[in-house]
């Protein structure tokens, strides 16, 4: 990393001003952000924009990754999303920078082993067909609005020990807050914040009546948890829960439906995991990578810092585009495409990487795996049925996918 003192403070703050992208631009279809962020790559792996306040966007690799691996010269503590928006307390861990973070991050790695995945699985594929089976019975679906919302609430009441109802409201509190943040309207997001909280509090009060097993109930395992000889405090783990019980809802909710809109536009791709089911999860990785759902997360500067030639200031926030991020063609060739078995997929940062890399990474495989295994093995075919709806910044994906199946 080049030292600030060596680049021209004016030159390094005459591109402040710029405004090389809209993140909020009306009419964006399914391919038209990543044609503009395959094009910003090339002329400036750090762009700007003028929205939210004014904002820097890594758009390149090794810009994004840079960022979310240096935690000497950028914090999450500070700004983490673009745009800001005002919330209360602390949700560990993605607020928290090490060390303190990892008092809650061993707790929550401790629920995504892979003996806990096998033990889940059943649970999230009687889910899956229990939900697919009626799609395919009424032919003319939409995949987002019937399956996509649906799927990873009924999840998460398996996986948090929740009723479905109170999975189902955490689901849509979620995509309601979430639509209000990136129209700046405070009080939704006020209210809605709230809203969550007292969900949260209701899940750890129910847990502190000691009916739950701290070994098998995550917000049990949090109130049992020490650090530095004593309990977490009361207000972190109910930040934590509060961040866990929506983190997981909305990134599923955008990303499964792109799966469904490449696969309608690759029949052969369709048609040969359809006959060698053994090659979805390869084919889920290389979706994650091409379709990465993030775009709004983000670091600040903890001091003037240089990235790609680019002066940073102190507290600046630079928003982490790892949509474009894992297209770049400087690290995957033909990163346009899809590539089954990409030689380097691994390299791929759809879940980020090192510190606050994301933990539910395992669950959202199996859920996404195990989403095309039974929609492929029951269906002869599927395809567009109009043009999808795509979700709006902070995240990349679908929200409304319209398909012609064809039970098998």
């Amino acid at each position: 990393m080049t030292h600030p003192q060596d680049v021209d403070a004016h030159a390094g703050d005459a591109r402040r001003a710029d405004n090389d992208f809209d993140p909020v631009r009306p009419g964006e279809t399914f391919t038209s952000a990543h044609e503009e962020y395959a094009e910003l790559r090339g002329r400036c792996p750090v762009a700007r924009s003028q929205e939210y306040g004014g904002f820097w966007a890594a758009m390149g690799y090794d810009e994004v990754l840079e960022v979310i691996t240096d935690i000497e010269h950028f914090t999450t503590s500070k700004q983490n999303a673009i745009p800001k928006f005002a919330f209360t307390g602390v949700r560990p861990p993605l607020h928290l920078d090490p060390p303190e973070h990892m008092a809650y991050r061993r707790v929550i790695n401790s629920f995504f082993t892979p003996p806990r995945m096998r033990q889940l699985e059943p649970k999230v594929r009687e889910v899956a067909v229990e939900l697919l089976d009626p799609l395919l019975d009424a032919r003319w679906v939409d995949v987002c609005k019937q399956y996509a919302h649906k799927f990873p609430a009924h999840v998460f009441a398996h996986f948090f020990n929740l009723s479905v109802d109170v999975s189902e409201e955490i689901k849509k509190v979620s995509g309601t807050y979430v639509d209000a943040i990136q129209v700046l309207d405070h009080e939704v997001v006020k209210k809605l914040s709230r809203r969550l909280y007292e969900i949260a509090q209701d899940i750890i009060d129910e847990r502190r009546s000691g009916a739950y097993d701290s070994a098998e109930d995550l917000t049990a395992a949090l109130l049992a948890a020490e650090y530095e000889g004593a309990p977490l405090p009361a207000d972190m783990v109910l930040g934590c829960v509060r961040q866990l019980i929506v983190t997981g809802m909305v990134a599923p909710s955008v990303f499964t439906g792109n799966m469904f809109v490449h696969l309608s536009r690759d029949p052969a791709l369709q048609d040969r995991l359809r006959a060698e089911p053994s090659l979805i999860p390869a084919a889920v990785e290389e979706f994650l990578r091409l379709y990465s759902p993030y775009r709004g997360m983000a670091r600040t500067a903890r001091e003037d810092v240089v990235l790609s030639g680019q002066l940073i200031r102190k507290d600046d926030p630079i928003a982490l585009l790892y949509t474009s991020a894992n297209r770049d063609e400087r690290v995957f060739p033909d990163g346009e495409s899809f590539v089954l078995d990409r030689p380097n997929i691994d390299k791929h940062i759809s879940f980020g990487r090192g510190t606050h890399s994301c933990p539910g990474a395992p669950l959202a495989r199996m859920m996404m795996r195990i989403t095309l295994e039974e929609a492929l093995a029951r269906s002869s075919s599927f395809r567009l049925a109009g043009e999808p709806e795509m979700a709006i910044w902070a995240e990349w994906g679908t929200r409304s996918v319209p398909l012609d199946f064809v039970r098998a």
